[in-house]
């Protein structure tokens, strides 16, 4: 049986050979950490220090400012220096606590879980909360939320986004290879949740031996199954990772839990085996580092809070000027003018390029051509929303089903007369969604 795949989606330049037989290296901080107290989905976390305290490795600086809220960690030990708004990689100013870092790394002590078999589900979905997982796939969404649905005895699956079909990025990738029983334990500790579901591990059939290593992992595990999936960008959307997987399909209305489904990314499940197994909260995760301008490539655990310099130095430098820089993918991610931002839980990957290719094209004329049509996994029709959107017609937009949208890129990927059909859908989906919140 072939690799399951969506209908639509594009085939851009992968990039990964670049990274992705790099093995996973820790980088620690050398200067001050920044915390946004927004890095995640819902309400800003609330500081629970001041300035002048000292802290440790570890020890809770922000807790979660609601149920959609997330508590922030201490990634060093060091003193807080300031608590102010600072920049963050989507441009915004956001409330942050600063970290005067110590070099000690002094850490509180944690407590791991003997049997994790003997936990109840409430104390799982607490121990989650407690540690400040949240969807480090770039969402952000809380993670103790996506795990309370409101009937979980109708969820049937559990599926791990082991896609990683953003071009470039590799992280997900050696986590797999370098920590694949973290993985399997992650599954295996939300499989706990939910009485009547199988994990399945949803991996592009461009990672073989990623494949081979998991299949031999699960061979003994009557829940949990692997999935090969065929290699096409967005394969690790949620929308079109679920219908690749079940079949079933959802739309801008639904949650994942309307088609009995959860899913979560590689660094969100090893973060729940962390939390729950180890006691450990949130502090690290892994980002590609990688791109045309870098001289050394690599995937970095690095603690969050770190500036994107210092990772960048970690990977030898710029061994040419790059032209752009984005923070995620080349399909999705978001441009930066500085490395002089923080990352956050949600900080994938630093992508470098020598050239500025998007920005040196001048769109022209749509030429009716259909390719964005044959491109969208939502089986929209861009070019038709791009107008819309261009000509202030929110109506026609919202009735042309604009909002189902998964601003993926596909269509400006494809598009012959390079219209940036993706950026005009965007923006004309806030205005109507802002305009929706004001009624």
């Amino acid at each position: 049986m072939g690799s399951k795949t969506f209908k639509g989606g594009v085939h851009p330049y992968e990039g990964k050979e670049l990274a992705k037989d790099q093995p996973i290296v820790e980088v620690l901080p050398k200067g001050d950490l920044v915390y946004p107290l927004s890095q995640h989905i819902g309400a800003p976390a609330t500081p629970v220090v001041a300035v002048g305290d000292k802290v440790l490795k570890g020890q809770k600086i922000a807790e979660a400012g609601g149920f959609v809220s997330s508590p922030i960690y201490a990634s060093a030990s060091g003193t807080v220096k300031a608590i102010e708004p600072h920049r963050v990689a989507v441009g915004d100013m956001v409330n942050s606590i600063v970290i005067e870092n110590d070099g000690a790394f002094e850490e509180v002590e944690y407590t791991p879980c003997e049997d994790v078999t003997a936990l109840s589900k409430e104390e799982i979905v607490n121990k989650v909360k407690e540690a400040g997982v949240v969807g480090m796939g770039g969402a952000g969404f809380p993670t103790h939320v996506k795990l309370s649905p409101k009937e979980p005895e109708k969820i049937e699956y559990v599926i791990a986004n082991c896609a990683e079909c953003e071009p470039y990025l590799t992280a997900d990738y050696r986590r797999m290879l370098e920590n694949p029983e973290e993985l399997i334990g992650g599954m295996k500790i939300i499989l706990q949740l939910f009485d009547h579901a199988k994990g399945v591990l949803g991996i592009e059939d461009n990672k073989p031996d990623c494949i081979e290593k998991l299949t031999e992992l699960v061979k003994d595990e009557p829940r949990i199954e692997v999935c090969p999936l065929q290699t096409k960008y967005p394969q690790g959307g949620e929308r079109q990772l679920i219908y690749a997987v079940t079949a079933r399909a959802i739309n801008s209305k639904m949650l994942p839990a309307d088609a009995g489904c959860i899913v979560d990314n590689v660094e969100t499940i090893i973060a729940v085996y962390r939390a729950v197994k180890l006691g450990r909260p949130v502090t690290n995760r892994i980002s590609t580092i990688t791109g045309d301008a870098i001289a050394n490539p690599g995937n970095f655990l690095y603690s969050i809070g770190t500036s994107y310099a210092e990772l960048v130095e970690a990977a030898g430098g710029f061994k040419t000027q790059p032209e752009k820089i984005i923070s995620g993918g080349p399909m999705m991610g978001f441009a930066m003018f500085s490395l002089d931002i923080p990352t956050t839980k949600t900080s994938s990957s630093l992508l470098c390029l020598s050239k500025d290719e998007v920005s040196k094209v001048e769109p022209s004329a749509c030429i009716n051509c259909g390719r964005c049509v044959e491109a969208c996994p939502e089986q929209l029709i861009p070019s038709r929303l791009a107008k819309f959107s261009n000509n202030g017609l929110a109506e026609a937009f919202e009735s042309w089903h604009g909002l189902e949208c998964v601003e993926c890129g596909s269509c400006s990927f494809v598009c012959p007369a390079r219209r940036q059909l993706a950026q005009s859908i965007k923006t004309m989906k806030k205005q109507v969604l802002a305009a929706k919140r004001k009624k």
